[in-house]
């Protein structure tokens, strides 16, 4: 397993979404607050709606932007929060494609995606 794990998010039917075949997800939808952080987040990338790059870890990396902290289990899914952002976002269990359990913090850096 990657220590350092990269996808590459767009905006579909309005949703942000994903996929990601080497685990088996296509269009997998953000939504309940982390579509929200994803706007937030990428207002200075150049048509991220198009797609960007977003890497995430369980452990801090040269260039990450934003820690988010869980907070607590619902409906399968997590809850994490970024005390930087004043925002919190719920992870589907699709965050198990990933991480054998839910990560304490999760460190993201959200940056253009190259051609």
């Amino acid at each position: 397993m990657n220590a350092i794990i990269a996808i590459h998010p767009y905006k579909s039917d309005g949703l942000w979404v994903f996929d990601d075949e080497s685990v088996g997800l296509r269009q997998e939808p953000f939504v309940s607050g982390a579509d929200t952080i994803i706007e937030m987040m990428v207002q200075g990338i150049p048509d991220a709606a198009s797609g960007f790059t977003l890497l995430f870890s369980a452990a801090p990396f040269p260039g990450y932007q934003v820690a988010f902290d869980w907070r607590r289990e619902e409906m399968d899914g997590n809850w994490y929060f970024s005390k930087d952002l004043n925002m919190e976002g719920w992870l589907c269990p699709a965050l198990f494609k990933y991480f054998d359990s839910a990560p304490e913090t999760i460190y993201a850096q959200f940056k253009h995606k190259a051609a």
